[in-house]
């Protein structure tokens, strides 16, 4: 599904791209894995071939796709009741949050991210929301330079600028 070289998303850690295809033993069964390193870490992980749409691998979204998304991050929430962004809700938000995280969508990273923004604007953020916002914008913004060609410094003022609520 996916060749050497080739840059893909490994959700929740970011960019990496494909270093070796390799197979190995496992059990007494020969496996296929995609062997990954990430941009940003220094990190290496083996991601078995046929499990990769299952952890949520994914190709990098098209410049078209991240266009389309920030034309929907210009419209404003509908969100009258701060109350459902008290501190009680959080656990609840946080299971939602992750859930999305997990799937790797760039477009569930925004909504996270626009969330998250929304609230900031709405009272202090706690240490959790302020991770997560932090741990999100670097996703988007790793994701976003590489397909769009940009400096980091350029994409972060753009996601924010596109986040103000």
């Amino acid at each position: 599904m996916f060749n050497l070289y080739e840059n893909v998303v490994y959700p929740g850690y970011g960019v990496a791209q494909v270093n070796r295809i390799i197979e190995k033993n496992v059990g007494g069964a020969l496996i296929t894995f995609y062997e990954l390193s990430f941009f940003n870490k220094d990190a290496t992980v083996l991601v078995p071939t046929d499990n990769a749409l299952h952890v949520g691998l994914r190709s990098l979204s098209t410049e078209k796709s991240i266009q389309e998304i920030f034309k929907n991050l210009d419209k404003p929430l509908q969100r009258n009741d701060c109350s459902e962004f008290a501190a009680s809700s959080w656990n609840k938000r946080n299971k939602g949050y992750q859930l999305k995280l997990r799937t790797g969508s760039l477009r569930e990273l925004l909504e996270i991210y626009r969330d998250l923004r929304f609230i900031g604007n709405q009272k202090k953020l706690s240490f959790g929301e302020k991770n997560l916002l932090s741990h999100t914008e670097s996703l988007l913004v790793e994701e976003i330079s590489i397909v769009c060609k940009l400096e980091q410094g350029e994409t972060i003022e753009k996601l924010r600028e596109s986040c103000i609520a």
